[in-house]
């Protein structure tokens, strides 16, 4: 295993660099400076990011443009008149009645809390709790609106109905490491980089059987329990860095 952290370690450098930014969703948040705008427009990349890199960072692109850039200020300061330009948004199987309410909850929450890192701590029972935990109260808060559409629920998965969460662990790596290479955002404190769990997508979970670091046979929170796991031998402290390293070497070297 010694061998496979020396090699995971390698790409970790090559690939946990700014140059990583401008192909991959991340650059979407790296076009804003706000902290609430990073953690907006972070989130609705992460939730989009399904399908080819280019074209979700198109239509990420495309949904900000109708939020004038500026989507804090537009979820605090828009007005009914101001939602109808989203009707045509699309992406995949997220449609207007999934933005629309994506706005509500924002609009809603960000009346209240100054950041969307305490959306994740709510009902929160200690100083570490399992992401297991805090990520099925976020999906359950999320949800807890009177008009949340049922349809909606699908695109912010939950370890209640045992998903990988792929695309909210991504999320929550971008805003949670601190690393000073560039990439990730390291805006969020209260929660700490040993309690992230790896992106487990296509990429990431096929060079992860490759090299022998996960033995279950279907991808779920199970399997996505047991990557981060094994990750965590390599380094406690910030399992998750090796997301690089793994994704790197599955999109860029096809390995």
């Amino acid at each position: 295993m010694s061998q496979i952290k020396d090699f995971l370690d390698e790409k970790v450098i090559q690939y946990n660099q700014p140059g990583f930014i401008t192909l991959d969703p991340i650059s979407i948040p790296h076009r804003f400076s706000k902290k609430q705008d990073i953690e907006i427009s972070g989130f609705f990349a992460a939730i989009l990011a399904w399908g080819q890199r280019k074209t979700i960072i198109n239509k990420c692109l495309e949904l900000f443009s109708l939020m004038d850039n500026a989507p804090y200020d537009f979820l605090l300061q828009h007005q009914e008149e101001d939602l109808k330009s989203l009707l045509n948004f699309k992406h995949r199987t997220f449609n207007e009645v999934d933005t629309l309410y994506f706005i509500h909850f924002l609009s809603w929450y960000y009346r209240q809390f100054d950041s969307l890192e305490d959306a994740f701590l709510i009902g929160q029972t200690g100083m570490r709790d399992s992401m297991e935990s805090i990520l099925t109260r976020f999906h359950e808060y999320f949800f807890s609106l009177p008009d949340a559409p049922s349809r909606t629920k699908k695109h912010i998965a939950t370890p209640a109905r045992k998903a990988a969460c792929k695309r909210i662990n991504m999320y929550l790596r971008w805003m949670v490491r601190d690393d000073a290479k560039g990439v990730d955002f390291g805006l969020w404190k209260k929660i700490h980089p040993s309690q992230l769990i790896c992106p487990c997508d296509l990429h990431v979970d096929r060079v992860a059987r490759k090299l022998g670091l996960i033995t279950r046979k279907q991808t779920d929170w199970q399997t996505a329990l047991e990557l981060t796991d094994r990750l965590r031998e390599f380094d406690p402290e910030d399992p998750v860095k090796y997301d690089f390293a793994l994704f790197g070497l599955g999109v860029e070297e096809k390995f």
